[in-house]
C-alpha cells in the first residue's frame, strides 16, 4: 500500500477489505467492525508481501483500487487460514 495515503486511508482500505472478505468468506455475522479492520489490516501485510513476492515489485503503488484487491485478496487469505486453523467455529 502507498505509504503517501496516511493512516486513516490504511484504515478504511483494511476495514472495507475485511468487511469484503469476511462476506466472501460467510463470516460477517460473526466479525465485528474491529475484527474487520484486524483481518484486513493483517490481509493488506500478508497480501502485499504474495504479491511482490510473486509480481516483483511492478505493483507496488498503482493506486487506491491495487491496493483494496491487494488487501481483499490477503484478508480472504487470512480469514480462511483462521477458518481452518478453528475448525469453522466462532473465531471472531
Amino acid at each position: 500500500m502507498n505509504p503517501q495515503y496516511g493512516i486513516f486511508a490504511w484504515l478504511v482500505i483494511g476495514g472495507l477489505a475485511g468487511w469484503v472478505g469476511s462476506m466472501i468468506m460467510k463470516t460477517n455475522a460473526r466479525m465485528g467492525v474491529l475484527a474487520n479492520i484486524a483481518f484486513g489490516m493483517v490481509g493488506a501485510v500478508l497480501g502485499g508481501y504474495i504479491t511482490r513476492t510473486f509480481f516483483s515489485d511492478h505493483l507496488g503503488n498503482n493506486g487506491l483500487v491495487a491496493s483494496f484487491g491487494v488487501a481483499l485478496l490477503g484478508s480472504c487469505i487470512v480469514i480462511g487460514l483462521i477458518k481452518a486453523i478453528s475448525g469453522n467455529r466462532s473465531f471472531a
